[in-house]
């Protein structure tokens, strides 16, 4: 049995890659001079941060989850505690991105080193100009993939990334995001989708094509809407550790509620510091590598 493959969003997490803000954020001199240049809503407390950051990762240690750490790269930016976004996991291997925020271009090269030196396999890397994002893809079931193309993901990155999973997926679709606020903000596909279950979403609706709407709704998914109020404090990112065991940010009550109403077990953290100035939730600070039904 492999120890790699993710080709789903929701069975049991059995191994994660993290970087811990120690390694990523480094100092709060490092804070202080890189989340201007990053566009971030503000600057992170160094301290807190790290506070908060340990409080997530013993959540996921309680799930009884295999936990695997980034180095520190002086290389790669504050950015790379979402470790989200610079690969993707098949059934066949690491597909390594390139990533359309330049100042995170570094970042999968450093995670191609980790995953070689633990022996999980590298398939292939998105070429330029060809770009792909991590929190663009979203695995409908294992042999249907959906990919936001916008900002951060492009047409090419898409045909690159169809032809590297060669036979290890059906379907291809292509989701085509709105300018929302402009490139220079982070919009995913999964800014707006966050699968919880096999057939149960979350969504924040007005930013979703109506095509790819229905398909879900076709597929017989159900979706709990996120509501305007809530999408800002990230109420749509949110990381399915388990089919209906999910981790949220703290502040989203509504958004709670709706998913407490569908049977789901929810962990909340403060993501202040960690996930809204840098506008990165749950799953952008994780890349599970390992998923397997019970």
């Amino acid at each position: 049995m492999n120890n790699y493959g993710c080709q789903n969003m929701v069975n049991p997490i059995r191994r994660i890659l993290l970087k811990h803000p120690n390694d990523a954020y480094q100092n709060q001199d490092k804070l202080n001079k890189q989340s201007p240049q990053l566009h971030y809503f503000g600057v992170p407390n160094f301290e807190k941060a790290i506070s908060d950051y340990d409080t997530f990762v013993g959540f996921l240690e309680s799930c009884d989850i295999e936990i695997h750490y980034l180095p520190k790269n002086d290389s790669t930016s504050l950015d790379s505690i979402y470790t989200h976004d610079p690969c993707v996991i098949s059934n066949g291997g690491v597909i390594l991105c390139t990533m359309g925020k330049d100042a995170r271009v570094p970042e999968s090269k450093a995670m191609e080193s980790y995953f070689r030196s633990i022996g999980v396999p590298i398939l292939g890397h998105i070429e330029s100009p060809g770009t792909l994002e991590g929190g663009d893809v979203v695995w409908v079931d294992e042999r249907t993939v959906a990919v936001g193309e916008g900002y951060r993901t492009n047409a090419e990155g898409i045909r690159q990334f169809k032809a590297l999973l060669g036979h290890h997926e059906d379907e291809v679709i292509s989701v085509p995001l709105p300018h929302w606020t402009g490139p220079a903000d982070c919009l995913h596909l999964m800014s707006n989708v966050s699968p919880i279950d096999h057939n149960l979403y979350l969504v924040y609706s007005r930013l979703l094509p109506v095509s790819f709407r229905q398909y879900l709704l076709n597929r017989q998914i159900k979706l709990v809407e996120v509501p305007d109020e809530e999408y800002e404090t990230m109420g749509c990112n949110v990381l399915a550790v388990a089919p209906r065991k999910v981790i949220m940010l703290k502040g989203n009550p509504i958004t709670q509620k709706r998913l407490e109403a569908e049977g789901v077990d929810i962990h909340t953290y403060d993501g202040t510091e960690i996930s809204l100035k840098g506008a990165g939730g749950p799953t952008c600070l994780t890349r599970p590598f390992l998923r397997l039904a019970k």
